[in-house]
């Protein structure tokens, strides 16, 4: 329940005001910002000789020496051009993708709680220097050395330092290092050390930082090895072919390497890395902001979404509508943290004996709190009552007012708080120590009933809490979440805390709802329209899972979840199959853990949301991690590969289709280029057994290769997303990048290239015009009118960049031809009317042929290995935990 923006007393806010904003500006100024050792970024010229330094460049620049040296000065000039043209559009994409991804990283940085000047401020962690006081609560990443002035139970996990997997109790004066993490309880702490002078920095300059390449670029580069050999043993039979034939060497040998160049795409990884950054920066744009950039590859796969209930599928501001004592029951109204709302009996105006009644009861729980209400800001027109902290605790707040308690700082002057027992996910309660104006001590307890009506902590009466324990199960069958309230005096502070959780006397129940959010049952039917199978993954009571996922159409709008597995089943290994249930309640993090892991083994790819410190593991171990990002805890922000800005379950689909617009967007590029190449090689192959000696220059190859793969290639990664592309399933996770009916698209594209192109040249040889440059114009407008032809929606505004490139690239290709600086480099002939016409003409065939590879070869609509046809399997596998 405590989080790190809880306040403390007011003693100790004036004994520890922390530092003044003008002085922590002048210490990070003195010391730095508080980073590790940044990344170290690639210098321009190591940039461009790595890209110079690529095999097939390698090869390019020895022909520019081949040519140079047998005096083919045109052919030498144009490859040159290439080798500068690519390696400068290769180095502005790395540039472009480097910067995107910073700037990622910048959006993601963690923050810290300080107190500045006697008020709390949160911070990026970057911004904290030497003497600030840290501010820490269960979940948070401590952002730099420091030492404690005052500890709450806290517990710190120190496991990435020191490797030992017990967390450390810490207590006052006790030394905390960066990147631990608070895995319970509070505190507060002075600043020694930050950057890389912290623990964390000094051990981080031994680290090796070098990148990774993601899964996606290693297939790629993979593929592009195969695709490498494949063109060079080729490009060596056209080689041998043209020497057999009496061509010479040298002339042959350019034209060989330059087809080679041509047919492979080997500017495809720096495209992917492109594409990737790009739609990461888009998604950010939705609310989805990605940590780790194969993440936006993987959410295009995600077949299964385990959620979690409180602030995803429902609001996450609770409210209080039931408080139930053992002689009465208040209903409260009203909505959100204001604190107005009629206080009812039975639907009438409540009598004092029952405000009474009440008024002990919230204002037990008003004690036992470490939220805070924050009025609307005057300064802020519009603004609403705020909760600081947990949204259960900030409601239980408002409902206090709203029956006539004092607020919580007059209740904290008068009863002021001496210690307490945090909440955890073991004891699944929370108690505070409250010294008593008259002598003694007040213990104040809230939990959930199960952990607090038991007689080893009430003093009530067996019928009491039977009847208790009833009325809580009610409560919970309505969807409500139900804390037990309990207090009792004791003359001393019991030490430690928690012996004080005995011999307390049963206050009585809050019931507190948490509505659906509006979109939650549209988002879910969105996931199943797109193959996705959601299921629910919460720590609350079985009957309030179930009934929220009946509100939000879990299972769909007429299927009730009658079937809810809890989590002790799931340890007990009394459910034969876990992927068959759809609801799980009271679950811990080992048991997601299990969740998670029979999803996997099934073949599914798993994406799993959370908000706490326990869910890292899971969001860790699920193929995308899901954090929330206002409401989450920094161990679930920092676990996460995605992190939903705007708190919206609905984000995750928007996520979702931008990565199936991505993968879509590099496959239909990749086809692209593939096809284009490879009707290369068979123009080069066939062209001579039909009577074309030598169908097309080094020169115009790569001239045809530059506008091919340049401004058009980079315009298809800007393509809008498919308008069915949430209405197909997944696609599998060992599915090959050319599968799915993309090899056949690109056999049957490129054949219609190589058919039109030969038609076309062979024609104009009939006509006796300049057919090499008939050929070269039609093999460059057959592959401008492919680009357009594989688009999903052929006439659409959304790219207009695509159709310009388009344009651009036939004028430089006309160019090719009528400018004579140029014509004379590329060794072309101006056309006539007629030829031109003839080359002209491939646009709409290859166009043509593109569509018909997309109509024959259309993706097909296989389900899912995991996916099951039979719900009596899945009944039947559920029921066996019972």
């Amino acid at each position: 329940m405590p989080s790190a923006e809880d306040a403390t007393d007011d003693g100790l806010r004036r004994r520890m005001p922390g530092l003044a904003q003008a002085e922590a500006a002048h210490r990070l100024i003195e010391a730095g910002r508080n980073e590790v050792a940044a990344r170290r970024t690639r210098s321009l010229p190591s940039r461009v000789l790595a890209q110079l330094g690529d095999p097939l460049m390698t090869v390019l620049i020895a022909a520019v020496a081949l040519t140079l040296a047998i005096g083919d000065h045109a052919d030498s000039v144009v490859i040159g051009l290439v080798i500068v043209v690519n390696t400068a559009v290769g180095v502005a994409q790395e540039i472009r993708a480097d910067n995107a991804v910073a700037a990622l990283s910048a959006l993601s940085a963690p923050h810290a709680r300080v107190r500045r000047e006697g008020a709390d401020h949160d911070v990026p962690a970057a911004t904290v220097v030497p003497g600030d006081v840290l501010l820490l609560g269960e979940g948070d990443i401590i952002a730099a050395d420091a030492v404690l002035d005052e500890a709450a139970a806290l517990l710190v996990d120190e496991s990435m330092l020191t490797g030992e997997s017990v967390p450390v109790d810490k207590d006052t004066r006790t030394s905390l290092s960066a990147g631990t993490v608070v895995v319970r309880g509070r505190g507060v702490a002075t600043v020694t050390a930050t950057g890389g002078s912290s623990s964390l920095g000094r051990i981080a300059a031994l680290l090796d930082d070098r990148r990774r390449p993601t899964p996606l670029q290693s297939r790629l580069a993979s593929l592009g090895r195969v695709l490498a050999t494949v063109t060079l043993v080729l490009c060596v039979v056209v080689l041998v072919q043209g020497l057999v034939r009496g061509l010479p060497l040298g002339t042959m040998a350019v034209t060989a390497i330059s087809l080679a160049v041509a047919a492979v795409p080997e500017s495809l990884p720096a495209v992917v890395t492109l594409a990737l950054a790009l739609g990461a920066r888009r998604m950010a744009a939705r609310h989805a902001l990605v940590r780790r950039l194969p993440a936006v590859e993987t959410l295009g796969s995600v077949s299964v979404l385990a959620t979690d209930k409180t602030g995803t599928l429902t609001e996450g501001r609770m409210v209080v509508q039931h408080v139930w004592t053992p002689r009465t029951t208040v209903e409260l109204q009203g909505v959100g943290y204001e604190p107005e709302g009629d206080v009812l009996t039975r639907g009438k105006p409540v009598s004092p004996a029952a405000r009474h009644e009440a008024q002990e009861v919230l204002a037990a729980t008003a004690l036992c709190n470490d939220a805070v209400l924050r009025p609307p800001r005057p300064a802020s027109p519009g603004s609403r009552w705020e909760a600081l902290g947990d949204p259960m605790e900030g409601a239980l707040l408002t409902a206090a007012l709203k029956v006539g308690c004092p607020d919580r700082t007059e209740l904290v002057s008068t009863h002021p708080r001496i210690a307490e027992a945090p909440f955890d996910s073991r004891r699944r309660r929370m108690t505070t120590i409250h010294a008593m104006p008259s002598g003694g001590v007040l213990v104040c307890l809230k939990g959930a009933p199960e952990a607090v009506l038991v007689p080893s902590i009430l003093t009530d009466s067996p019928d009491t809490l039977r009847l208790a324990r009833a009325e809580a199960a009610r409560f919970a069958e309505g969807g409500y979440r139900v804390l037990a309230v309990a207090s009792g005096l004791r003359r001393e502070t019991p030490r430690p805390v928690t012996a004080g959780e005995a011999g307390l006397r049963l206050l009585g129940l809050v019931a507190l709802s948490d509505p659906p959010k509006p979109l939650a049952a549209v988002t879910l039917a969105a996931c199943r329209g797109a193959g996705i199978t959601p299921i629910l993954v919460t720590g609350d009571h079985p009957a309030t899972a179930s009934a929220v996922a009946d509100r939000v159409e879990l299972l769909g709008p007429h299927a009730a979840a009658d079937h809810v597995v809890t989590g002790e089943a799931v340890a007990a290994g009394r459910v034969s199959d876990l992927t068959a249930v759809r609801v799980f309640a009271r679950t811990d993090p080992q048991q997601k853990l299990d969740i998670v892991a029979a999803w996997r083994a099934r073949g599914a790819i798993t994406a799993m949301t959370g908000d706490g410190v326990n869910d890292g593991p899971a969001l860790q171990q699920a193929d995308i991690g899901i954090a929330m990002g206002e409401r989450g805890t920094e161990v679930a922000r920092q676990a996460a590969d995605l992190v939903l800005t705007d708190d919206e379950l609905s984000t995750v689909v928007s996520a979702v289709e931008e990565g199936r617009r991505v993968f879509d967007n590099i496959r239909r590029f990749l086809v692209y280029g593939m096809a284009g190449g490879a009707a290369e090689i068979l123009v080069m192959l066939i062209g001579p057994l039909l009577g074309l000696p030598l169908p097309l220059r080094a020169g115009q190859i790569l001239w045809i290769n530059l506008l091919t793969h340049g401004l058009t290639g980079v315009a298809m990664g800007a393509e809008p997303a498919s308008p069915g592309v949430m209405h197909r399933p997944p696609r599998r996770a060992d599915q090959h990048i050319l599968g799915g009916g993309a090899w056949q698209q690109l056999l049957l594209t490129a054949a219609v290239v190589t058919a039109v192109s030969l038609t076309a040249g062979l024609a104009a040889r009939a006509w006796h015009a300049p057919w090499q440059s008939v050929l070269f114009l039609a093999l460059l407008a057959a592959q401008l009118g492919v680009v357009l032809g594989l688009r999903d929606r052929p006439v659409t505004l959304e790219n207009p960049f695509l159709p310009l490139s388009v344009l651009l690239s036939a004028l430089l290709g006309a160019a090719a031809l009528y400018f004579p600086p140029l014509g004379a480099v590329l060794d072309t002939e101006p056309l006539g009317w007629k030829a031109a016409a003839l080359a002209c003409a491939c646009a709409p065939a290859g166009f043509l042929g593109a569509r018909l590879a997309h109509a024959v070869f259309r993706p097909p609509n296989p389900r899912h290995p995991h996916e099951r046809g039979d719900e009596h399997a899945r009944h039947e596998a559920i029921g066996s935990e019972r």
